[in-house]
């Protein structure tokens, strides 16, 4: 078996080490920042907790024209559907504003569920270690420090089985163009090769979140699948149109991945909106 990589992402106390700090957004993307903070605090006002960056920018790792801008808000209360249709104008409007961005993603939730139990090892450590501070007072401070131990691996990627039939309704509703698959590539390409690094982070002992990366520690470790994990880390950053791609997730890699998840960290618990 090839060695994997070794082991970083850790503090001395062998916990997740938070990841992406302002200080290395490159200057670049720094407009596009504090625009998107400015208008954040203009759109929601008191309502408005907290919000963060995460991804390549606040990684120091964003392509200019070809990486996008991912915020994260925390509201005080549970958002409602005139919240998200503000945060997707913001989006768009940003996106069209800069051109050193390609898109905007935007998560929005309300605090509650951010520190709810439930959350605690999937959005909750996703904000913890994630996320970088951009407005408000950090709700990390409320969440514990995390392992990458097999509870984490369960919580936050232990539900592959029940997406693949979602992946399957939007590959089929998709237009038959390179355009309308190569959105769907890129997503799925990230979510395998995510997936497939969380399947074997607890035998790693580390944290990583570059694509290369991970798709090289969980081909150490099955080395039979190194080779279409790869490809797929290739396609999540460079996405192509071709079905035959999305047809072997939905139909190899992602059935593979789900049982072999299933059976080495069990299967995600249940929330309300699954």
């Amino acid at each position: 078996m090839p060695e994997p990589p070794a082991p970083h992402g850790l503090d001395a106390q062998g916990f997740i080490a938070r990841e992406g700090s302002l200080a290395r957004v490159a200057p670049a993307f720094r407009p596009v920042v504090a625009a998107a903070r400015d208008r954040l605090a203009a759109l929601f006002g008191a309502r408005l907790h907290s919000a963060y960056l995460y991804g390549s920018i606040p990684r120091g790792t964003a392509r200019v024209g070809r990486s996008d801008l991912d915020l994260l808000v925390a509201l005080g209360e549970e958002p409602r559907d005139a919240d998200r249709e503000a945060a997707r104008a913001l989006g768009a409007w940003l996106d069209e504003e800069f051109a050193q961005i390609d898109g905007v993603g935007t998560l929005l939730y309300g605090r509650a569920r951010l520190l709810s139990e439930p959350e605690t090892h999937d959005l909750g450590w996703f904000l913890a270690c994630l996320c970088t501070p951009l407005l408000g007072d950090d709700l990390a401070a409320h969440l514990p420090r995390y392992r990458p131990d097999s509870l984490l691996a369960r919580e936050t990627n232990g539900d592959l089985g029940r997406l693949l039939p979602r992946w399957r309704r939007r590959i089929a509703a998709a237009e038959d163009t390179d355009d309308a698959r190569r959105p769907l590539v890129r997503f799925q390409s990230r979510h395998l090769v995510r997936t497939g690094f969380t399947l074997v982070m607890p035998r790693w002992q580390g944290w990583t979140s570059d694509l290369r990366e991970m798709a090289a520690v969980c081909g150490a470790y099955y080395p039979e699948r190194a080779g279409q994990l790869r490809t797929a880390a290739e396609y999540g950053r460079e996405p192509v149109g071709d079905p035959a791609v999305l047809a072997s997730y939905v139909d190899d890699l992602g059935p593979w991945l789900a049982a072999e998840y299933a059976r080495v960290h069990g299967v995600k618990t249940s929330r309300p909106e699954d």
